[in-house]
């Protein structure tokens, strides 16, 4: 069995807020695959919820562009090690260059053997040489592309805390003049805005895959069991209720992981999907929401936690 560490224990506790004797026995339990642990504390009840992996912050920028028209949107993604080379001219002026060639390319293009702009190096050639100026190791990490759908489409870009979390929205509006009204324009720039506050998984219950909904019904079964097991006789549910109860839970966690199911950040009390629905109304046609991209800077990174006692012993002998 793998060996069960502190920093794995730590790791556990940070995404589900468990006790640390929870997650020790979850990873026991697991045989050390973090993912599974964190399956093992949801289904025995200890928690709700647990953040999805990944989040540890690295450095860099997000940057996004989208062309005049409004028909196409870009996103990159590139890292540095610290915030000091982050916010440097020298790393922000190589993210634009990555930026022009990454809205040169089609969908899914080979951005690190492109042209670097101004050079004849590729841009993988390009990064080295930044790496060889800051001393700090530099990932174009990942890109990818929008283009609107319909006629009438519009992809909008929205970035926050100056390059920490970027999106983009494919947007349609049902007219010429409605792609162009303010309330249009408004209500797809609050769509981002919900998007990179309150992270969904899709725009609606068909874009998550079966398997992830199967998953979680399964978490959400065993949680019911495990409170059905601790709560007194007299308060526990017929059994011939509980796969209803279950698909309720189901039901409510599918509006909370949906663009359209979740409750307005802009709007509290009403379903995004009510606020496009007035919006339809209002512009004499449906408005649509088709997709989107949300890049949170270092997203599914680890950063490696040096041990400073550690690190000195090593470095004296000791």
């Amino acid at each position: 069995m793998a060996e069960i560490t502190a920093s794995m224990v730590k790791e556990l506790r940070e995404r589900t807020q468990a006790g640390m004797s929870d997650c020790k026995a979850a990873l026991v339990e697991a045989g050390g695959d973090m993912e599974k642990a964190v399956e093992v504390i949801l289904k025995k009840g200890i928690v709700k919820a647990a953040a999805r992996a990944g989040r540890v912050a690295t450095e860099g920028e997000v940057r996004t562009h989208v062309s005049a028209d409004g028909k196409r949107g870009t996103i990159v993604e590139v890292n540095c090690q610290t915030d000091f080379v982050a916010r440097g001219e020298e790393f922000k002026g190589f993210v634009s260059k990555v930026l022009e060639v990454a809205v040169s390319l089609p969908k899914g293009g080979d951005l690190l053997n492109a042209k670097f702009p101004g050079s004849s190096d590729t841009v993988d050639q390009a990064r080295q040489a930044m790496v060889g100026k800051t001393g700090e190791n530099t990932v174009i990490r990942r890109w990818d592309m929008l283009e609107a759908s319909g006629a009438h489409g519009l992809v909008h870009a929205y970035v926050h805390m100056g390059g920490k979390l970027a999106v983009l929205v494919d947007a349609e509006a049902p007219h010429a003049e409605g792609r162009i009204a303010e309330k249009f324009k408004t209500f797809v720039d609050n769509v981002a805005m919900q998007i990179a506050a309150m992270n969904p998984f899709a725009v609606k219950k068909e874009g998550i895959h079966p398997d992830e909904i199967a998953k979680q019904k399964e978490i959400l079964a065993a949680q019911f069991a495990e409170e059905q097991a601790n709560a007194p006789a007299e308060k526990r549910k017929p059994e011939a209720m509980a796969a209803k109860i279950v698909e309720g839970k189901v039901a409510k966690w599918i509006t909370e992981v949906t663009l359209l199911g979740q409750e307005s950040v802009t709007d509290p009390g009403k379903s995004v999907d009510a606020i496009r629905q007035d919006l339809a109304k209002n512009v004499g046609g449906d408005v649509h929401i088709h997709a989107f991209v949300r890049y949170g800077l270092g997203e599914g990174i680890e950063k490696k936690s040096d041990d400073l006692a550690a690190e000195v012993a090593k470095m004296t002998g000791g």
